[in-house]
């Protein structure tokens, strides 16, 4: 039979977590992985049951009762810190009158192979652990590939609607974010008003100094309309020289009227662009509700409109708040100033 010399050099090599007790439970022999858990101590020579705390089965407190569990599955845990918890089984060497115990990680293999900077030569050859990590790992890689893959697709697509409903020269939103948010308020029920706004003289600016200028006018108009409104007001550019506002809330006509007042007097001063003056003025139409339950979008579009052009109507560079009465005027063709206002403009006084 083999000796227990004989025993320890074979479970080194195939059994590199095992401990070999002697009669009295101390440690006789300790595997090399085994020690490099605890490498600030000498583990042989003490007590199995000081090194290791017996989780399962909780009632054993002695040698012969460790003895007695030979063939059950263990679960211990290390008294020094990191307090890795293994698992083992034990088997009693009859012949030698010695037990053995062989550890292993189980499920905390990923935490054993951090704590202690484990490599492919700490476990056995035919231990199955490396090419797990190996699966773990790469797994982990596709995760993160898969994560940041996700994130650039999310990005893209949150950037690509953000697109959707922005326009591209100004920045404000398009016709398609107003029509979603006006539905959204319409839903609600909430008191708000809806402001029709064009600029007025603004072909003359296209036609005199370029596109490029027309296009600087709309930015400049677009910049004036977000610093008058509030944070949770809707700007919206809904195509050529055509705004549409969304003010929250019950507005007065006095708070209309200051808001017109100021959003003209700001527009008619004249716009540098190179060495040239752009000067537009603009009208603007509201039509407020205090409740919007029963109107549609439409309803309160068509009804800003009419409120613009009865303004334009009255000499432009004004304001009017929508009546019923409007509609029995037949609103002027949209575009510019009829033929007798198609001079340059005046200079606009403050309003």
């Amino acid at each position: 039979m083999p000796r227990i010399q004989e025993i320890c050099d074979m479970l080194e090599a195939f059994c590199p977590m095992h401990v070999v007790l002697d009669k009295t439970g101390h440690i006789k022999h300790a595997g090399p992985t085994l020690r490099k858990l605890m490498p600030d101590e000498t583990v042989v020579g003490k007590r199995f049951l000081e090194v290791f705390e017996l989780m399962r089965p909780r009632s054993v407190n002695t040698m012969a009762q460790l003895r007695e569990v030979s063939g059950q599955r263990l679960r211990v845990r290390k008294r020094c810190a990191p307090q890795t918890i293994l698992k083992g089984g034990l088997v009693n060497i009859e012949t030698e009158e010695v037990p053995v115990i062989n550890l292993s990680f189980g499920f905390s293999v990923m935490e054993g192979v951090r704590d202690y900077a484990l490599t492919s030569a700490d476990f056995a050859a035919t231990d199955l652990t490396i090419e797990m990590l190996y699966l773990i790992e790469a797994k982990s890689a596709a995760m993160e590939a898969s994560r940041k893959l996700n994130q650039r697709l999310q990005g893209a697509m949150i950037a690509a609607e953000e697109q959707a409903f922005t326009d591209t020269l100004t920045g404000l939103k398009n016709r398609r974010a107003l029509d979603m948010i006006l539905g959204r308020w319409l839903e609600s029920g909430r008191p708000l008003v809806v402001a029709q706004m064009d600029l007025d003289y603004f072909k003359r600016v296209n036609d005199t100094f370029g596109h490029a200028a027309g296009d600087h006018v709309l930015q400049t108009v677009a910049r004036i309309l977000v610093e008058e409104t509030r944070e949770g007001d809707c700007v919206a550019r809904i195509g050529g020289d055509e705004f549409v506002l969304l003010l929250s809330g019950a507005l007065s006509d006095k708070k209309l009227a200051g808001f017109a007042n100021r959003v003209i007097s700001r527009i008619e001063k004249p716009i540098p662009f190179n060495a040239d003056e752009c000067k537009i003025s603009t009208s603007l139409g509201f039509a407020p509700s205090a409740t919007t339950a029963g109107l549609s979008a439409e309803t309160l579009l068509v009804q800003a409109d009419t409120a613009l052009y009865d303004a334009k109507r009255r000499g432009r560079a004004q304001h009017r708040v929508y009546t019923p009465e409007m509609d029995l005027a037949v609103p002027p063709e949209k575009g510019d100033a009829p033929v007798a206002e198609q001079s340059d403009p005046p200079n606009y006084p403050g309003t």
